[in-house]
């Protein structure tokens, strides 16, 4: 009797080549080998298969097809000997580039960009129903510039990851009649809308549940930090919770909360959100608003840097500029050098770097470290005082009350519909009274 033939179920991996391009007068924080090996990352977390890449030098962008013709026709070449049916370039590429490379190629090559791919990563690892939308929005900004094909094909692609985000380009095919695509925009449009409306419900949400824990004084810490640098892993040493670890990029997205107690009889939240990464799409960064802003409510930032990633070093600058683009500089920071039991170099080292000298090494796995560092959370968010001199008005009758219980008065003067108070407040709240803080001269 013969035997019955079996069939694999599991779909087979598409095989990815990568593209990188390094331009003569644009600054980057990684070189173009780190850049591609953290893009290869990204494509393996996306379930793809590597089986090459090319890199170019250029000037400025080809307005056609971002890299140079004779670049063009050299892919063509090693993308057919390998059998690669995607390319993937690690940046983000206009319409026009991803419609006239597909061309260019040919043979049902699909090209997909950086931020097309981390649109994909976050698809697939958005749990709850805010991480859904927040995703789906940042698909639809993507897409919407680039919609040449059918609502139909649209509809797979975004909420939910089902298909590539970048596979809207027109495969040697011609977009639907220009009504259609109208009508596919305007469905569009209205999709958008209707996400915004529904995190704007969310982002209020979160602002009352962010004043519900104000009224409580009780302090917040964010944990921020390159993708899969080990805020997770931090989060579950320090608390004694089981949050999500995986070493793959952006394994969590949704922030999780959890308290702390402190020697002392001190009790904290920590809160542990996304990962950043350099070129983090602007699409994204909008989507995540409600998500950043507790980053931005935050007394206190644990910026933890893998110390034993080679750009380790560009890994904090991409962060803290990041930091800086959503208004989150002048929150207080304690930098964490996280992974040293990966690492054989000293940890002079690491603190003989000037941006460095006042951080603490740290491993999240294995907890050595961990009681400098709750000591150090505890000087600083209970410990520190800072002289201050404000004017508040007393509409601001929170901002009273929370400088009577939590500073030390020296002097207080009642005015009209104005209380002015100097004295000395923990460091973690100057932040809340930037706005009302007296010149020296005045």
């Amino acid at each position: 009797m013969s035997k019955l033939k079996t069939f694999s179920t599991q779909p087979e991996k598409e095989r990815a080549f990568l593209v990188g391009v390094e331009f003569h007068n644009k600054s980057s924080l990684l070189s173009i080998s780190d850049s591609l090996q953290e893009l290869s990352l990204l494509a393996l977390t996306s379930g793809l298969e590597i089986i090459g890449q090319a890199n170019q030098k250029l000037d400025r962008p080809n307005p056609a097809t971002f890299i140079g013709s004779g670049k063009v026709e050299e892919l063509k070449i090693l993308i057919e000997d390998s059998q690669a049916n995607l390319v993937i370039f690690d940046d983000e590429l206009s319409p026009r580039h991803l419609r006239e490379l597909e061309e260019k190629f040919g043979n049902g090559i699909r090209v997909l960009d950086r931020t097309a791919l981390i649109l994909d990563i976050f698809a697939l690892h958005a749990n709850t129903a805010e991480g859904k939308l927040q995703v789906e929005l940042a698909q639809y900004e993507y897409l919407y510039p680039r919609l040449t094909r059918a609502w139909t094909h649209l509809a797979r692609q975004a909420g939910g990851g089902a298909g590539r985000t970048g596979s809207v380009g027109g495969v040697g095919l011609r977009g639907p009649g220009e009504t259609q695509l109208e009508v596919d925009r305007r469905r569009v449009r209205t999709r958008i809308a209707f996400l915004k409306e529904e995190l704007e419900k969310v982002r209020a949400h979160r602002h009352q549940y962010r004043q519900m824990r104000k009224k409580s004084h009780i302090p917040i810490i964010a944990l921020v930090g390159y993708t899969n640098a080990g805020k997770s892993t931090l989060i579950n040493q320090l608390t004694h919770s089981e949050v999500l670890v995986a070493d793959k990029l952006f394994a969590t997205l949704d922030p999780t909360t959890r308290r702390l107690e402190l020697a002392g009889g001190n009790t904290i939240l920590i809160t542990d959100t996304v990962g950043f990464i350099q070129k983090l799409p602007t699409q994204l960064i909008a989507a995540f608003r409600a998500t950043l802003e507790e980053i931005s409510e935050a007394d206190l930032l644990l910026h933890i840097v893998d110390v034993s990633h080679p750009a380790a070093m560009a890994q904090w600058k991409s962060v803290q500029n990041t930091l800086e683009d959503i208004d989150c500089g002048q929150i207080p920071v304690i930098t964490l050098l996280n992974k040293i039991d990966r690492t054989i170099d000293s940890q002079q080292m690491y603190l003989s770097i000037p941006e460095w000298t006042n951080a603490i090494p740290i491993s999240a796995m294995t907890g050595q470290g961990i009681d400098g560092l709750l000591h150090r959370i505890r000087q600083e968010l209970f410990e520190t005082l800072v002289p201050i001199h404000v004017k508040l008005p007393y509409t601001q009758g929170q901002l009273i009350s929370l400088f009577h219980q939590s500073g030390q008065i020296e002097k207080i003067e009642h005015g009209v519909g104005i209380v002015r108070i100097k004295g000395n407040i923990p460091g973690r709240l100057v932040s809340k009274f930037m706005p009302f803080i007296i010149n020296k001269k005045s």
